[in-house]
């Protein structure tokens, strides 16, 4: 029995003497981790330095890391090279009539021209080549070039754009491109992480990544009509009409615009929705414009002193300022001073979200407005009338 137990404890003393070197030298061998095989890269004058090279049998996924996403959306993103001829001023000293006798016909009648070019970044949203953009990365340009991820590089021809929006859809011939996928911007919340992903001052694709900042911000003075995905994902010139997509590399925006005193990020990016992006693009591809409804009104925000001196119970709503003659709202009985709180039952809290309210309405429908007026609610019955053709305000 001694003996037995003897031979045991040797045993042991072995085992553990063994897994002891094993865990020292190989690690690896008991952590299933991947192998690791020493690879002299530097030698000779350098010292006879020796580096060790992980070598993974099988790669692990990386924590925290968005590649897949980008991955997904990146060859969808493409960059928009514009160009445009400019007319140079003519120098006044070209019609003095007394250069004019002297040199005749030697002096041009007219400046050189010359070319501008801009750049931008824009979205395939379709096998048949649309390509999503903002309408100031194309305005007025006679010539649009679009690079591919592949570094390819195509004609595009404008299809429509809408100012008013600031988005334009653009086409490309060629075949097997890829397209992005339309995300759920009803279900951003603040906080979620997005990546921007564009063509920043030329300088080739590049991700940024940042989080939803804010939502549904109006009142920017940007777009006549603004909705905006604010974002601190750093977007600089270049990166307008670029994707805003969320960590499964859906799209859930167009960046369009910054605030900064410099030009360059300072954390304050904004995005239009996916959902408005989509549904413009539909209406400029099957319609060539956007077609919107207008209850002829001009709106202004409700102060605590228009409250008090209109005797209204708060400041929500939009104060209407002014009726147009002949218009759907005038033929409705809508008047100045009265005080519009819902568009067919949905709330109105301020002029912008009046605004696209009412162009969400379809033109030739009847709505109702639930209107304040001298400490009473009224409701009236409307036409909905079609928008004009309005300008791009803003900046």
């Amino acid at each position: 029995m001694k003996r037995l137990w003897l031979t045991f404890a040797q045993a042991t003393t072995i085992a553990l003497a063994a897994l002891f070197v094993v865990a020292t030298l190989r690690p690896e061998w008991l952590q299933g981790t991947p192998r690791i095989d020493a690879a002299p890269i530097i030698s000779g004058e350098a010292g006879g330095l020796e580096l060790r090279q992980a070598v993974q049998d099988n790669p692990v996924a990386r924590a925290g890391s968005y590649s897949d996403a980008v991955r997904k959306a990146a060859p969808a993103v493409v960059n928009i090279f514009t160009s445009k001829e400019v007319k140079a001023a003519r120098h006044p000293f070209l019609s003095d009539p007394l250069l004019r006798q002297f040199f005749g016909d030697r002096l041009p009648d007219q400046a050189p021209s010359q070319r501008a070019t801009g750049l931008g970044s824009g979205v395939i949203i379709s096998p048949r080549g649309y390509v999503l953009t903002n309408h100031h990365v194309v305005e007025a340009a006679d010539e649009i070039e679009v690079g591919l991820a592949n570094g390819k590089k195509l004609r595009a021809r404008l299809v429509g754009s809408d100012p008013e929006s600031d988005l334009a859809v653009l086409q490309i011939q060629a075949e097997g491109l890829p397209v992005i996928t339309f995300g759920d911007d009803q279900g951003l919340r603040l906080g979620d992480i997005v990546l921007a992903i564009g063509n920043p001052l030329g300088v080739g694709q590049t991700v940024t990544m940042g989080i939803v900042s804010g939502l549904h911000r109006t009142g920017l003075g940007i777009n006549t009509f603004e909705n905006f995905i604010q974002t601190d994902a750093a977007i600089n010139q270049g990166n307008s009409g670029g994707a805003l997509i969320d960590t499964a590399g859906n799209l859930v925006g167009i960046n369009t615009a910054i605030l900064s005193q410099t030009g360059g990020s300072i954390g304050i990016g904004f995005a239009i929705p996916a959902s408005t992006a989509r549904s413009v693009t539909e209406s400029i591809i099957a319609k060539g414009s956007v077609v919107r409804g207008w209850i002829g009104v001009e709106a202004q925000e409700i102060t605590r002193e228009l409250a008090e001196s209109f005797k209204l119970p708060g400041t929500e709503g939009a104060l209407i300022a002014n009726v147009i003659a002949g218009g759907p709202a005038a033929r409705a009985g809508v008047k100045s001073g009265d005080v519009l709180r819902a568009v067919d039952g949905k709330r109105v809290g301020n002029p912008g979200e009046m605004l696209n309210l009412v162009a969400a309405l379809a033109p030739g429908q009847s709505s109702k407005l639930t209107l304040w007026r001298a400490g009473q609610e009224l409701v009236l019955t409307i036409e909905v009338g079609t928008r004009p053709a309005q300008g791009k305000r803003g900046k």
